[in-house]
């Protein structure tokens, strides 16, 4: 196997094995705007790195969704509009600040579609160091406010009575879901890495009977996509990224019919 195909393979089973089970609390708790404002903060993470002039650009972005993640949680206790507003004023805006700033670098080679629509294949040993370091500390901080995560999702009153810090906890998710989005730029680009966190996880809903059996499932369907889409790519020339969705969206497609012709049988 040629060692990019290996780089490119080991990347998206990296970001799948964290993007299932948060994906699985995204669609319980309905935010599946929230991926993609972080998504296209990304974009500004981005321009930030090249404005400082750091060599790894994964620094910026980790810095910038990370900060549009307490942001929100802050406007959230600051203002009186609601979750999709709020949501939808940062991610226009910071995508749009994002792109005239990176308008400006003249003396800089971007890019951009990369960036937008993913470069898996040209994945290297440090942006592999990137997403397993991620990973290994994203599925750790899960493990721990599981549990309380859950209480959250099923009842936020219930879970505050009972002594849930909810506040901490959901601060706490939103980075974790900022994390995953700069370790998944690379594999699938802003524009879709929602779909990475979305699609497999309500793919697997349709099988699970637990809330630790979907997050499992997902992460199969995630690492299905990612083989199948690189299968793909190879295959036909098509573009990685993209492709990894596409096969994720037929899995989704297949796991909603089925069900429903069982039934009818």
């Amino acid at each position: 196997m040629d060692e990019f195909i290996l780089y490119a393979l080991l990347a998206g089973l990296g970001v799948t094995f964290i993007a299932g089970p948060l994906g699985s609390f995204i669609l319980w708790r309905r935010m599946a705007f929230f991926g993609d404002t972080l998504a296209h903060t990304s974009l500004l993470g981005v321009a930030l790195g090249l404005m400082l002039g750091i060599a790894d650009l994964t620094i910026g972005v980790i810095v910038i969704c990370v900060g549009a993640a307490a942001f929100l949680v802050l406007l959230q206790h600051r203002t009186r509009l609601g979750n999709d507003a709020l949501l939808g004023i940062l991610s226009h805006g910071t995508l749009a600040v994002g792109l005239v700033a990176v308008s400006f670098m003249d003396n800089v080679q971007l890019d951009l579609i990369g960036f937008l629509f993913g470069d898996i294949l040209a994945v290297t040993l440090t942006d592999l160091a990137w997403i397993y370091g991620t990973t290994a500390i994203s599925i750790l901080v899960l493990l721990k406010i599981w549990q309380p995560l859950l209480s959250i999702t099923i009842h936020e009153d219930l879970a505050r009575a009972e002594g849930v810090k909810v506040t901490e906890t959901n601060l706490l998710f939103m980075i974790l879901i900022a994390l995953v989005v700069a370790a998944a730029m690379k594999v699938v680009g802003i524009l879709l890495i929602a779909a990475l966190l979305i699609v497999p996880a309500s793919a697997a809903r349709h099988y699970a009977k637990t809330p630790e059996q979907m997050a499992a499932i997902a992460v199969v369907v995630g690492s299905i996509s990612v083989i199948g889409g690189l299968g793909l790519s190879l295959g036909y020339d098509t573009p990685a990224g993209p492709s990894i969705v596409v096969i994720a969206l037929v899995l989704f497609l297949m796991s909603a019919l089925v069900p429903s012709v069982s039934r009818q049988s």
